[in-house]
């Protein structure tokens, strides 16, 4: 599986895990909060920050009654239709451009999530350099087709999608001309649980599909997403705001910018800690050898004394013969004499 490259930036199992801050609609309608989550995102260290672009219009009806008006009781968004949430959920189209264009200062870099033909060709202007796909548009096949004949990397959630319904996303994705495309274990629920995450299915994608694998993760926290880079996750996206108390369509389950770094701190280290299959004892731990227990004289011995429970043991350091040799050495008679704290070797004895 070959690496794949966004904005200078190569991802795959041999590099660290890419982080994206998904901004969504944790701008609250304000350029410069916009512009400070940028900041805020870059100052915590991650690799992308994602915006999406529609408009309410693009999204959904102007309905506010049946199913045009969220109703659960369990959701973040009840009392609203879907139009009011996407109207205050957008991000407007103008800024855009200077969102990127601070990415761009800042050294990391912005894509952004389209949801229909327009946001695409509106995006190309805007030369970005790869696209995401939101879980609830995973099985929106002509969207798919538009995306993958920019030719550019596609990151696609896998929310809700069965494992046919995926067959042809990715078929149609390869299609239509994309070579390098990176799946998203998803949870569609916000906030998601742990118990719902399902990370092992992370490594069966990747095997399934032959592509890199990462995680869109709407828990609270990061243990989640930690976990996820040891079943092989190159990508991990998380939603992001400056301080949940500030309120926004995502606030409740977005990362702060304290929890944000932690993240990129703790999934490099879980990266790093991944290694190779290997047994014995690394370059580090060779000086440790030495603490193990070995085999010492403890009482004070003449030449021609029997080896005996009592004035042979198993003890640290270790710098006499490895413990297994106990049972040939006892009932041994000993060659010199030898004091108390002497390391047995093959020498010692008759």
């Amino acid at each position: 599986m070959q690496e794949i490259n966004i904005g200078g930036t190569k991802i795959s199992q041999n590099h660290l895990p890419f982080i994206v801050a998904e901004m969504s609609g944790n701008h609250n309608q304000s350029l410069e909060v916009a512009l400070k989550i940028v900041e805020a995102a870059a100052q915590a260290g991650v690799h992308g920050l994602k915006i999406q672009t529609y408009t309410a219009d693009t999204m959904t009806l102007d309905i506010e009654q049946g199913e045009f008006y969220i109703q659960d009781p369990q959701s973040l968004w009840r009392g609203k239709s879907l139009y009011q949430l996407y109207q205050e959920a957008h991000t407007p189209w103008e800024w855009h451009k200077p969102i990127f264009a601070r990415c761009k200062e800042l050294g990391i870099i912005g894509f952004s999530t389209p949801f229909d033909a327009t946001a695409v060709d509106f995006l190309e202007s805007l030369e970005v350099p790869c696209y995401k796909i939101a879980s609830f548009e995973n099985t929106d096949l002509p969207l798919i087709r538009k995306v993958a004949s920019t030719g550019k990397p596609m990151i696609i959630s896998t929310g809700m999608a069965t494992i046919s319904e995926l067959d042809e996303t990715v078929q149609t994705a390869r299609q239509a001309g994309c070579k390098d495309l990176i799946l998203l274990k998803c949870t569609s629920t916000y906030p998601a649980t742990p118990e719902d995450t399902n990370l092992m299915t992370i490594p069966h994608l990747r095997d399934l599909f032959d592509v890199h694998v990462g995680l869109s993760d709407h828990t609270m926290g990061i243990g989640v997403a930690v976990a996820s880079v040891a079943f092989g996750a190159t990508f991990i996206e998380k939603h992001f705001t400056l301080r949940r108390a500030d309120g926004g369509v995502d606030s409740a389950f977005s990362m702060e910018p304290q929890e944000m770094q932690q993240l990129v701190v703790e999934s490099e280290r879980s990266w790093q800690a991944l290694g190779t299959i290997r047994y014995g004892a690394t370059q580090a731990e060779r000086d440790s050898l030495v603490f193990r227990r070995s085999l010492y004289v403890v009482q004070d011995m003449k030449a021609g004394d029997i080896f005996t429970p009592e004035n042979l043991k198993a003890i640290r350091p270790g710098f006499g013969l490895p413990p297994k040799y106990y049972d040939i050495l006892i009932e041994k008679k000993i060659k010199q004499d030898t004091k108390r704290g002497t390391p047995i070797s093959w020498d010692l004895f008759i």
